[in-house]
């Protein structure tokens, strides 16, 4: 009988786990505590695109942890072995450290946990999967790209950073949105609340599609 892959869902409790990552033993909830988390999956350690992409998160991981409170956590079906001498190979080649925690997934537990392995894509290689997760541990967004195209690093900023916005100005965002871009209202629900939109000095289209600046 085949197996079934759990995928987990936007608005669902991000699975808990514990695993070996390259920074030691880690617990997932407790990594998550207090701060949003990116957590993403790459096919392979010592392969060419995974390895432009990690060290796009290395490069970005100071930004991530200072502005947005957001940690970085890594995963492939390798080992720990493997993981510690591609670390230092990259290290070596290019200058790129990758210092956030990466994780030795090779019983595939954590990645069938999260839907990372796609039989049809491959039965023993994680595909290219990015999960965002808030404070609270809760799954806000989830990417998925196959193993031949590399993930990218601006859309990744820019989503956490929307929906870190949406979350504290309670908004929602339009097409194409980027920081500083105006926001959109939520709709009004109640007849006082319409008189109240059609009197403010929002940018509207129509009383239901209504834009402004934060």
């Amino acid at each position: 009988m085949e197996e079934t892959t759990t995928m987990p869902r936007i608005g669902d409790k991000a699975p808990d786990f514990e695993a070996t990552t390259t920074t030691g033993h880690l617990h997932f909830s407790e990594y998550n505590k207090g701060s949003w988390v990116i957590l993403f999956s790459h096919p392979a350690d010592f392969t060419p695109v995974c390895t432009t992409e990690l060290s796009g998160f290395a490069l970005e991981e100071g930004e991530f942890f200072s502005k947005h409170n957001t940690k970085l956590l890594g995963l492939s079906i390798d080992s720990i072995h493997s993981h510690i001498a591609w670390v230092q190979n990259v290290r070596e080649k290019t200058g790129v450290f990758f210092n956030f925690p990466i994780i030795a997934d090779i019983d595939m537990k954590v990645a069938k946990l999260y839907g990372m392995v796609q039989p049809g894509e491959s039965e023993t290689a994680a595909v290219r999967a990015v999960f965002i997760i808030d404070p609270e541990g809760i799954i806000r967004l989830i990417m998925y790209y196959p193993m031949n195209v590399g993930r990218n690093m601006e859309e990744i900023k820019r989503v956490l950073i929307g929906l870190q916005t949406a979350s504290e100005h309670k908004v929602s965002l339009p097409l194409n949105w980027q920081p500083g871009d105006k926001v959109i209202v939520p709709p009004p629900k109640t007849l006082e609340a319409l008189n109240e939109r059609l009197n403010s000095d929002y940018e509207m289209t129509d009383f239901y599609l209504a834009k402004k600046k934060l």
